[in-house]
């Protein structure tokens, strides 16, 4: 396709990708770990639970949207977003049928393993005794089963939960009834006495219990003479309506938008495909699905998502080999970790490096009596959070301690209303940001009094300040005690309290004030120096790339000769590789044991590069409609950490896939006998403070044939 020389706004269909179609994409690359047969078999069943866990979200947020945009826009825009649905819907079921083969290739493989997962009908009279004594004790008392009648259903399920829709054959007599599945109660796998004579692990899954007992179930009110159960469930839309015409407290709001999530609009309905038409119409007609309810057939179990959290059994090798956290040398020596701040900027790299360190900031900060303030953004923490309980020590120690706690974190927010509520409880002031902008930035600023002066020690990041997720999602943090990033971090917090404020930056990039207009800046740089003819690369790593308007400017670039590297995670409308448009463009997604999550932007700057990091996606929402910090990066070593880290991700040739026009996520092969498994070689280069040779020899050889012209 050669569309040189044409107007890119007159072609945004042919050259830009659909968002969702794009992150369909993503789930296929998630999918395709765990048909990886060089992949231990348990990661593998992890592999099955992360793409089921994404689809579920995927529904509950971007079909839901599709279909809101479908009832409000006029006739030619509703037909575009009615293709959409449809081309999502082939898309699903294509990948639900590709999930499917794959599970069905794993049993028999779990199973040269000596792990089984059986069914009902699969078990021996000693199994079948212990499930029985199980569901007694365990299973029956969490049952709380619905008979169906002809009026539809009153009662709103709940979401995303998994129900049985049992079909009961009484006498002459056909009763139909509905019973959640209590997963979030009870272990879904249970494991369960070997037969006689075999070795290994067994397993049956919480829903066959209830199969193998449904006589039992109905405690003698209804003769069971024959029963059949199909799992069904719903995936609703998760968009919290907040009316701000309600004089009523932010968490009043949001308590109230999420007691109205439970009985949103269902934008999905799964139901076991061997269901029989009469039990499916019969359940259409009780839960009144619409014409754009999207019914999805799928197997005898749903919520695979479980899968994450399957037992871990067998011999060690059935699992990934660990990659202990490493301790930097600087900061296993005795002293103040302020001091350890003072004399030289720390970067840090979860899940390599420990989370423990920003731990012990705030630990150390709640105690040290220079320390006057603490202020801190939280977006998601930990269920057991020891960020949360070192604020609450600060107060109990007389520090003032301001945090800024993000509500509306999707499917966060129940947790994060409890947290605000139990720090403001705790004496700490709690804001909750500006009207209309989420914020989702990761700061901390901690005001200490050195020498009859405030001084600021800085953290911008990357990611959440999670104990949980920092074991499992990349994330770079800076700590600094650069006094003016410190006064530019200030000028954030102060927007937050006091925003009708519109400060001006030296270091940071910040939405919705100047995130888009810095890196358009540096981007017409890069496009210009091209054009006078000087080397000139952008490299960019995020999780979605999807904005428009720097989509286009990416194709601009690429025209102009502008060397464009992409490390994408997830959504990416750009479409690398496109003849006269995007030829100059190359981009990977890389999908292996942590979730790849950091922000990095690099600008080549005739030699002098420009490092920026921090918590902004290039999306429209995180440029535009929120609050979002990209620091950039000034300590040199912090810098060539960054570049070696973004260096061995490009050339990873065991886990990276193909970033195309056509969307094939094609594995990148490399040469025979070098093989650079990046998450791997970093944990080695973070270790040790060297490259591996064979990386460091691809590597070095890149930024050579990168000087020519």
């Amino acid at each position: 396709m050669n569309l040189f020389g044409r107007r890119l706004d007159d072609h945004d269909e042919e050259l830009l990708i659909a968002r969702e179609l794009s992150w369909l994409s993503f789930n296929a690359r998630v999918l395709q770990e765990a048909a990886n047969a060089d992949v231990p078999i348990l990661q593998r069943l992890r592999y099955l639970g992360i793409f089921s866990n994404n689809l579920d979200e995927f529904f509950r947020v971007r079909v839901a949207e599709v279909r809101r945009l479908i009832s409000i826009s006029n006739p030619a825009d509703k037909r575009k977003y009615k293709q959409l649905l449809s081309d999502i819907q082939t898309r699903v079921a294509r990948l639900q049928d590709d999930f499917d083969h794959t599970y069905e290739k794993l049993l028999p493989q779990l199973q040269k393993r000596d792990i089984y997962l059986i069914k009902e009908n699969q078990l021996d009279e000693g199994q079948a005794k212990f499930v029985r004594q199980y569901f007694q004790q365990t299973v029956l008392p969490q049952l709380e089963p619905i008979l169906l009648g002809d009026k539809a259903l009153t009662v709103h399920l709940t979401d995303e939960s998994i129900y049985l829709a049992v079909d009961i054959k009484s006498g002459t007599e056909v009763h139909y009834a509905l019973m959640e599945v209590p997963t979030d109660r009870l272990p879904r796998f249970i494991q369960i006495p070997k037969k006689h004579g075999r070795k290994g692990s067994v397993f049956i899954v919480l829903d066959d219990i209830i199969r193998f007992c449904m006589q039992e179930v109905f405690r003698g009110v209804i003769k069971v003479d024959k029963s059949s159960a199909y799992t069904v469930k719903f995936s609703r839309d998760a968009e919290l309506e907040i009316d701000t015409s309600i004089t009523e407290s932010l968490i009043e709001k949001m308590t109230s938008s999420l007691k109205q999530r439970r009985t949103a609009e269902a934008v999905r309905f799964v139901y076991d495909k061997d269901m029989p038409d009469h039990l499916l119409q019969f359940l259409s007609r009780q839960f009144n699905l619409g014409k754009y309810d999207t019914l999805t057939t799928g197997g005898r179990y749903h919520n695979s998502k479980d899968f994450i959290n399957f037992p871990k059994v067998g011999p060690k090798y059935l699992d990934l080999k660990p990659l202990p956290a490493i301790a930097l040398e600087r900061l296993k020596k005795p002293g103040s970790i302020f001091k350890k701040i003072r004399q030289k900027d720390i970067l840090l790299y979860f899940p390599y490096h420990s989370f423990d360190t920003i731990v012990d900031l705030l630990k150390t900060a709640a105690l040290d009596p220079k320390v006057r303030d603490i202020k801190i953004c939280l977006y998601r923490v930990a269920k057991n959070s020891q960020v949360c309980d070192a604020l609450i020590n600060a107060v109990q120690n007389g520090k003032r301690v301001l945090a800024v706690v993000e509500l509306q974190a999707r499917f966060d927010e129940a947790a994060n209303i409890d947290w605000a509520q139990r720090l403001a409880n705790s004496g700490i002031k709690v804001m909750f940001g500006v009207p209309g902008l989420k914020v989702h930035s990761k700061l901390i600023l901690i005001e200490r009094r050195e020498d009859n002066q405030t001084r600021y020690y800085s953290h911008i990041g990357t990611g959440n300040f999670n104990e949980k997720t920092s074991k499992t999602y990349t994330d770079f943090s800076l700590l600094t005690h650069d006094q003016e990033i410190g006064q530019d971090v200030y000028k954030v917090f102060d927007f937050l309290q006091f925003n009708y404020k519109r400060p001006s930056y030296k270091h940071l990039l910040v939405s919705p004030h100047t995130s888009r207009s810095g890196l358009v800046e540096r981007l017409d740089r890069e496009i210009a120096n091209a054009r006078l003819g000087y080397q000139a690369v952008i490299t960019i790593k995020c999780n979605n790339l999807v904005d428009s308007l720097l989509a286009k400017k990416l194709y601009e670039a690429s025209q102009a000769g502008v060397e464009v590297r992409l490390i994408i995670r997830g959504m990416c409308s750009v479409r690398p590789g496109l003849k006269g448009v995007s030829s100059n463009i190359r981009g990977i997604s890389i999908v292996d044991r942590y979730l790849e999550h950091p922000r990095v932007y690099i600008f080549h700057n005739r030699g002098k590069p420009e490092y920026f990091i921090g918590s902004a996606d290039l999306m429209t929402r995180n440029l535009d409609r929120r609050v979002e910090v990209l620091c950039k990066i000034h300590d040199k070593e912090a810098k060539i950490t960054i570049q070696n880290v973004i260096d061995q991700q490009w050339h990873d040739n065991v886990k990276a896939r193909l970033l195309d026009a056509d969307q094939s996520n094609a594995m990148i092969k490399g040469a025979r006998g070098v093989k650079i498994r990046s998450q791997e070689t970093i944990h080695r280069y973070l270790a040790s403070g060297k490259l591996p040779r064979y990386a460091k020899q691809k590597i070095s050889h890149r930024r050579r044939a990168s000087k020519k012209r």
